[in-house]
């Protein structure tokens, strides 16, 4: 049964993923990686809201197989975040390729907080 929660998850996941990137890249004319940055930020914002539900009790193991793996885990792209930013480095685009690897581990990082913080301020 836990199988089929993450496949579940995954396969809402997955076309959301691509639909968010093709979405937002296309209203940026730059070679930053906005579409991937915005999944994986919201991604983070989303899993660190489950883990401060599940910490509080609010939220199932079903439920966190369901979000947490499967639907941030297709929702979330580390593979394509490394690719964009070497291929920045590469085309000689360095301080892009910086800005999108900082901002990137910056930007998940505190909206995973944020996502803890707000989900334990609320089922605590």
């Amino acid at each position: 049964m836990n199988w089929v929660l993450v496949i579940l998850g995954g396969t809402v996941g997955a076309p959301l993923r691509y639909l968010t990137d093709r979405a937002v890249q296309s209203r940026h004319d730059s070679g930053f990686p906005w579409g991937t940055f915005t999944v994986n930020v919201v991604g983070c914002l989303v899993l660190g809201t489950l883990t401060g539900a599940a910490t509080a009790g609010a939220a199932s193991s079903h439920l966190q197989l369901l979000l947490g793996t499967g639907l941030c885990g297709a929702l979330t792209t580390y593979s394509t975040f490394s690719y964009e930013t070497l291929r920045l480095a590469e085309s000689g685009a360095r301080a892009q390729a910086a800005l999108n690897a900082i901002a990137s581990v910056t930007a998940g990082l505190g909206a995973a907080f944020v996502g803890v913080t707000v989900a334990q301020a609320i089922w605590a």
